[in-house]
């Protein structure tokens, strides 16, 4: 057994949706990734279920693993009960850990991605949270996006919501103990040295790239190269 898939087994995710796979592709019959991209979780679960080494790193380099939106339809048709969207979470965590993210574009983005949502999480409690997002990051939000920024407090009254207040209510503000607690929960699940993972080897490649942070946020952020789709 190579080491990869050892540090796979590891996972509980892994241990959960890797089963019996019978390779009937029904998961890539249902699931709504596979319509769009060039994505397949049957062939994801075949390759993984082979523990052939080159091929599960391969995979771990690859853009596929990043297609999944973790929905779970796989595993309500799966006449087995495999649920290839864990088997991907564990690839991703894998991929991660062992900075083979990097070598792909989708792979690259979590970099932004986990710097924005954990940044908001154990600030805020929130994975989104109204002040950072900008329209200027996310022209797609279009005019009433941009509106919604300029008068963010003053909607907000008017839809009910309690945008940092004390007490109950949508978007309260989150007591100081419970944010704590998020960053205990960090530290014991290991969330912190997998944020430590992402920044040392993105700074190295900006560094290689002759980028700043920031300059490296904006392209990968901004980036999205063709052969992605079906």
């Amino acid at each position: 057994m190579g080491k990869l898939y050892e540090k796979l087994m590891q996972d509980y995710r892994f241990k959960e949706g890797m089963k019996a796979c019978i390779n009937c592709g029904t998961c890539t019959a249902i699931c709504p990734a596979a319509e769009f991209y060039k994505y397949d979780p049957r062939s994801i679960v075949d390759m993984v279920q082979s523990r052939d080494e080159e091929a599960i790193e391969k995979l771990l380099k690859s853009e596929t693993i990043w297609y999944c939106g973790e929905c779970m339809s796989c595993v309500t048709r799966c006449p087995r009960k495999n649920a290839p969207g864990l088997i991907v979470m564990a690839l991703r965590s894998l991929s991660i850990d062992e900075g083979y993210f990097i070598h792909s574009e989708k792979g690259r983005q979590q970099y932004v991605i986990n710097k924005e949502m954990y940044s908001n999480i154990l600030n805020y409690g929130y994975c989104v949270y109204p002040r950072t997002f900008k329209y200027e990051d996310h022209p797609e939000y279009g005019t009433t996006g941009q509106w919604i920024e300029q008068n963010l407090d003053e909607i907000h009254k008017r839809v009910g919501s309690n945008l940092d207040g004390d007490g109950p209510g949508i978007l309260r503000k989150i007591p100081d103990e419970d944010l704590m607690q998020l960053r205990n929960i960090f530290e014991q699940t290991g969330a912190f040295k997998r944020m430590d993972t992402l920044k040392r080897l993105s700074k190295e490649r900006a560094d290689s790239l002759g980028l700043t942070e920031e300059e490296y946020s904006e392209q990968i952020f901004n980036t999205i190269s063709e052969g992605h789709f079906n």
